[in-house]
């Protein structure tokens, strides 16, 4: 068949009506659908009807052909009353007239073939096209021929990432003319091979009635049985196909071809993590205590605790990646000028005025909802007054001074009551309505005095003392300026949960080590949970952790803590779990808590705890990698052998993890194929981190990447999980291919 210019295309458009009723009954996309789909309703026709306008199998035509096409067709299938044909520039308009819907459907499918025969191109010749479209503009010479650097520029343009060693193995193979360059056909090889998926071929031939497209109903199916995409489907499926299929007549008829459904699945789209949690999509006009906040420890700190680098640094990077929690140390300085740094300890120190600046620049780059500086003063009442100016002449208006309203509030505001603004965390001075506090409470504030070396978090900051640190320091006056700068967020001692129900206002905030939390949450872990469903709690690590460590922060946030600070210097997978849980929500640093961590009456006990829905049972069935990258990058003939583990964080019964056997030698398209399963109690809590490990019989397994999530924000369905590197980098290409399934357990399995 002679080859058709893009001016000679024309598209054929298909629209039946019933002679009986004069009711447009269907139209091109109808011949598509296999008997299975014909009875479908005429509402979800008529919901479908932008989509159907085009007969999806229907690829352009010959100018001339439609004569001929249309001969054939009335011989075949004839009608009384005939048809007419509407010509449209390069698209024809078939208008006929039907007495049945079956005589209709049977005009549709007769078109459907027809066609087939004069079509310009097959599926495979249409691709082979494709590819030499994009030679040609690679080949800037027009010699006919490209290099290996070429060819991955081209490959670059068209957004195909490779792993370079593989790629040039693969080149050298595609070249069978050995030049050293590849020619038209050799390069239309070389893609194939490279992007070959042979376990996504399977997929996408299980739902293509051809093994060569996907018609839209069939592309609408595999979204809602494998993809668990229900109703949204039938919309989701156009927009993907415009989104991803490559070839520009598959997206006028509305088909995916392997390439679009492959670029579907690697795409955001196609990504585990479902990308309606990406933005803002939670309620952020709740109290500040109903949200985990994303929380900094030592903030200051980029190395340990007994001799590393204070930096404003630390502040900058913290703010970047979502923290909405600070610390500050401040101790008095030389020259009258407050300083930060991890006190009676080698680390470096930094002036205030700097944190203060960097701060300032730096709090609502990433998110514009409130930062709140922890403040942990030891310094005296003169450089207290310095304080105090830095924040408000710096901060401005920034700096919340006063409540919102002017009123004495009943709650604490919200998220989005407190829109850009930066609140001060600390001691403030007694009120005259507290005292008729206890004697313990009254004697700790006497005349407002404070033992600053204690006052705050009670954190220890005695390690490695330096001589001049010895000497104890006189207890000293808070300054009523800085002070009045603590409007929310006032810290107090905790005594006990009934005395702080008491004795202490909503307004008023607590902070834990994390072996009392841990203590806590062991002995009254229901009572926890109520307490932080109408207070704020910090929890902060031990002191022992000088290499600045991290605890894991699930079992506080089971029980509701809200600011769990983390050492943000230290990558690790407390780290991930972190990062995990706050990569939803657009990373604004606040994620609203389960409803029944936010009521004051709930009896939810974290290590004792009974779900408040059904129990679900996950099903992960590990497919296959690609591109992993190698482990050690000095040794070049090293390959990995991966294995991938999946890890599951949540109350202690859900808290497991297991994994696969590894692939030998194999980090560019190691294939797996196992199922993993697991019983999750209360999946609301539950994080999912899957590792991939290099493994190695001598000694423990070498990390290569992982990936965390909330269980809420996980979509089902076979998804592609793109890796992260140990500090929470991508390492794209790198991905792992999944199936993921969930079932409510039934009543009969949980008892």
């Amino acid at each position: 068949m002679t080859e058709v210019t893009q001016q000679q295309q024309m598209s054929i458009y298909l629209k039946v009506t019933l002679a009986s009723a004069g009711e447009a009954v269907g139209d091109g996309i109808s011949a598509a659908r296999p008997a299975a789909h014909q009875s479908r309703s005429a509402a979800d026709a008529e919901r479908h009807n932008d989509a159907q306008v085009s007969i999806s199998d229907v690829d352009t035509v010959r100018e001339g052909h439609e004569s001929e096409l249309l001969r054939n067709l009335a011989e075949e299938f004839p009608l009384e009353q005939g048809f007419t044909i509407v010509f449209h520039g390069r698209r024809s308009n078939l208008d006929l007239v039907a007495n049945s819907v079956q005589e209709a459907q049977t005009w549709m499918q007769g078109l459907q073939l027809l066609v087939g025969f004069v079509t310009n191109m097959d599926q495979q010749e249409r691709l082979d096209q494709w590819l030499s479209d994009w030679f040609q503009r690679g080949d800037k010479n027009q010699d006919g021929r490209m290099s290996f650097g070429e060819v991955q520029r081209l490959l670059h343009l068209m957004n195909v990432e490779m792993d370079q060693e593989y790629a040039f193995q693969l080149f050298q193979t595609a070249d069978t003319s050995q030049s050293g360059t590849l020619e038209g056909e050799e390069f239309v090889e070389f893609y194939k091979s490279l992007t070959q998926r042979p376990e996504v071929q399977e997929l996408f031939e299980k739902f293509s009635s051809d093994g060569q497209k996907l018609t839209l109903l069939e592309f609408v199916d595999f979204l809602q049985e494998e993809q668990k995409e229900g109703e949204r489907a039938s919309d989701l499926a156009l927009e993907l196909i415009d989104r991803y299929e490559p070839s520009e007549s598959g997206k006028l008829r509305h088909v995916l071809s392997m390439d679009g459904f492959l670029g579907y699945l690697c795409s955001k789209d196609g990504d585990i993590f479902n990308p309606t949690c990406h933005p803002l999509y939670q309620d952020m006009t709740q109290p500040l205590n109903h949200y985990y906040i994303n929380s900094s420890h030592n903030t200051y700190l980029v190395g340990d605790q007994l001799c590393g680098q204070s930096s404003v640094e630390g502040y900058i990077r913290a703010l970047k990646r979502g923290c909405r929690c600070v610390e500050v140390d401040i101790w008095d300085g030389p020259s009258g000028e407050p300083i930060v740094y991890h006190g009676h300890t080698l680390t470096s120190r930094i002036p205030f005025k700097d944190v203060v600046a960097a701060i300032g620049q730096y709090a609502f780059q990433t998110s514009d909802y409130p930062v709140i500086l922890s403040l942990e003063n030891h310094c005296s009442w003169e450089q207290q007054e310095i304080i105090v100016r830095h924040l408000t002449e710096i901060l401005g208006d920034q700096l919340l001074t006063t409540a919102l309203d002017g009123q004495p509030p009943t709650q604490l505001p919200s998220p989005e009551d407190l829109r850009g603004k930066i609140l001060v965390k600390g001691k403030k001075l007694m009120l005259e309505e507290e005292e008729e506090e206890p004697e313990a409470e009254l004697e700790a504030e006497q005349e407002a005095r404070l033992d600053l070396e204690a006052q705050l978090e009670s954190e220890p900051q005695d390690l490695s003392p330096r001589s001049e640190d010895k000497k104890k320091k006189p207890k000293a006056i808070l300054c009523p300026a800085l002070s009045a700068l603590v409007v929310y967020l006032k810290a107090v001692t905790f005594y006990s949960f009934t005395h702080s129900r008491e004795h202490y206002h909503f307004y008023e905030t607590s902070s834990f080590s994390e072996t009392k939390a841990k203590s806590l949450i062991k002995e009254a872990g229901d009572e926890f949970v109520q307490h932080n469903a109408w207070q704020l709690s910090r929890v902060y690590p031990s002191g022992l952790r000088t290499d600045s460590s991290n605890y894991n922060p699930q079992e506080f946030w089971n029980a509701g803590c809200q600011m769990v600070a983390m050492n943000m210097q230290t990558a690790g997978l407390e780290m991930d779990l972190c990062d995990g849980l706050f990569r939803q929500n657009a990373g604004c640093g606040y994620v609203l808590k389960p409803d029944f961590l936010r009521d004051a009456q709930s009896s939810f006990h974290p290590e004792r705890p009974i779900s408040p829905f059904k129990a679900q049972t996950l099903i992960i069935q590990v497919i296959s990698g690609q591109q992993l990258p190698k482990v050690d990058n000095t040794k070049e003939q090293s390959i990995v052998d991966p294995l991938v583990r999946v890890e599951i964080f949540g109350v202690r019964p859900d808290t497991t993890r297991q994994e696969t056997s590894y692939v030998e030698n194999n980090g560019f398209n190691p294939y797996w194929g196992q199922t993993l399963c697991f019983r999750i109690l209360v999946p609301e809590l539950a994080l999912l981190r899957f590792v991939v490990k290099d493994y190695d019989w001598k000694s423990r397994n070498d990390f290569i990447g992982q990936y965390t999530l909330p269980w809420s924000c996980m979509q089902q369905g076979y998804r592609h999980i793109h890796l992260l590197s140990k500090d929470g980098l991508s390492l794209h290409p790198a991905s792992i291919f999944v199936h993921i399934c969930t079932q409510e357990v039934s009543e009969e399995a949980e008892s």
